[in-house]
């Protein structure tokens, strides 16, 4: 089947279909007029990766667990390694996302919102004089 077909059965853009091709995390066979001809088992490979780029895997981890799913001989203490450095990742993002939240609205309470030019949300991203001044050396 065409890219089109491939796209539309793996939920995936033909775009990123391409690239994923490009990057070498899919392989599909090439008809004998050089047009990309995707199998059942493409389809398959590219929903796997729909689905572990839908839970925020890296390319690289993606390729790690592509491999890993193609190893009948693999470990699932390596899968389970990749997940928990995932989960790990996430936890440490969230924290901040949490610490943004919070210095984002402890400037908004502190800022008036009326009419007058002075902003603490503003200030604050200037940094104090002293930051300024060190941030503007060359």
């Amino acid at each position: 089947m065409n890219v089109g077909d491939a796209a539309q059965r793996s939920g995936l853009p033909a775009k990123t279909i391409r690239y994923y091709e490009e990057i070498g995390l899919i392989a599909p066979a090439r008809a004998t007029n050089g047009y990309r001809d995707y199998s059942g088992d493409d389809i398959h490979r590219l929903a796997f990766l729909r689905r572990a780029r839908n839970l925020g895997f890296s390319i690289d981890d993606c390729r790690q667990l592509m491999a890993l799913y193609q190893d009948r001989g693999r470990a699932s203490a390596d899968v389970r390694e990749i997940a928990a450095a995932h989960v790990t990742a996430i936890e440490e993002k969230v924290r901040e996302l949490q610490s943004m939240r919070s210095t984002l609205q402890k400037l908004i309470h502190a800022c008036h919102g009326d009419n007058r030019p002075d902003c603490p949300i503003l200030d604050d991203m200037a940094g104090s004089p002293g930051d300024r001044a060190v941030s503007a050396r060359p």
